[in-house]
């Protein structure tokens, strides 16, 4: 009755049908109410979805989210629901960063080869530096991502961009991750990472050294795509008064949203964490 209103009187099919009008419309009244409270629902999870990824998500990943927390709905429907309420991922801007690779120090081959896809953790890891501002002055920041599951393996910050920021970010990912002799180690050219002491590190560890072409970003994708997502979303939107303040927020962003709550798309929507343990999982 209710999808051919338009076309019959109310009255009329109530008579055909033998429903009492008082009946029908209390059926209408409640059918609207539920439909209502389920939009409601919906609402609600996208908005605390939204607020837990820092307004970060848009409705690809909430669309996702929602699934993997038990709610069967429609790609569509988050969609329109999130473009109704004015909920949206935050804008982003575009970064550039600058390498110093006008050095004569010994420069590595390409060995990876934008070979960004290694078959375990462990195997491939890339790494890039750059800059944040404060209103102290700049904070550098050196990161090194594992390229079989995103995962930020190692990180380092400092107010000079020397090559010991760079060994500090490698101490910290090799005595966290303890992988094998032979991992490939991937970086741009830049003279921290040509330094003596930062070769040698990487010889006593048993890793092999690869970096980009000159001036070729690509061959460094994925690190540089890291910062692009690190910018965009937390970054840009930050007012830092000091260093230290910085310092604790790039900390909760990496350590506790990223590595463990961003849900990333190459990896079928799952945090880099949640990626290697489901993994493991499989293989024990």
């Amino acid at each position: 009755m209710r999808k051919n209103e338009e076309h019959f009187p109310v009255e009329f099919m109530c008579e055909i049908l033998k429903v009492s009008r008082g009946g029908y419309y209390a059926w209408r009244k409640r059918d609207r109410s539920e439909k209502e409270a389920k939009e409601l629902k919906l609402l609600r999870l996208i908005e605390d979805i939204h607020k837990s990824s820092r307004k970060n998500y848009g409705s690809p990943r909430i669309y996702q989210q929602l699934l993997g927390m038990g709610h069967p709905v429609g790609k569509a429907k988050v969609e329109r629901t999130m473009k109704k309420h004015g909920i949206r991922a935050k804008t982003k801007r575009k970064f550039r960063v600058t390498t110093d690779s006008n050095h004569k120090l010994p420069v590595a081959p390409n060995l990876l080869e934008r070979n960004f896809q290694p078959e375990k953790p462990n195997q491939v890891w890339a790494s890039d530096l750059t800059y944040v501002w404060t209103k102290e002055g700049w904070l550098f920041l050196a990161v090194i991502v594992d390229l079989y599951s995103r995962q930020v393996v190692g990180w380092s910050l400092d107010k000079t961009m020397t090559k010991e920021l760079v060994c500090s970010a490698l101490r910290q990912a090799y005595f966290r991750r303890k992988p094998g002799t032979g991992l490939l180690f991937h970086s741009d050219r830049g003279s921290q990472y040509c330094a003596k002491e930062f070769r040698r590190q990487l010889k006593q560890y048993r890793m092999l050294q690869s970096q980009s072409r000159k001036a070729n970003c690509w061959d460094n994708a994925c690190v540089e795509s890291f910062f692009h997502t690190l910018k965009t979303e937390m970054i840009y939107h930050e007012d830092f008064q000091t260093r230290e303040q910085a310092y604790r927020a790039i900390f909760e962003w990496v350590e506790v949203f990223y590595n463990r709550q961003r849900l990333h798309s190459t990896l079928g929507y799952k945090s880099p964490v949640d990626f290697e343990r489901i993994v493991r999982e499989k293989v024990a």
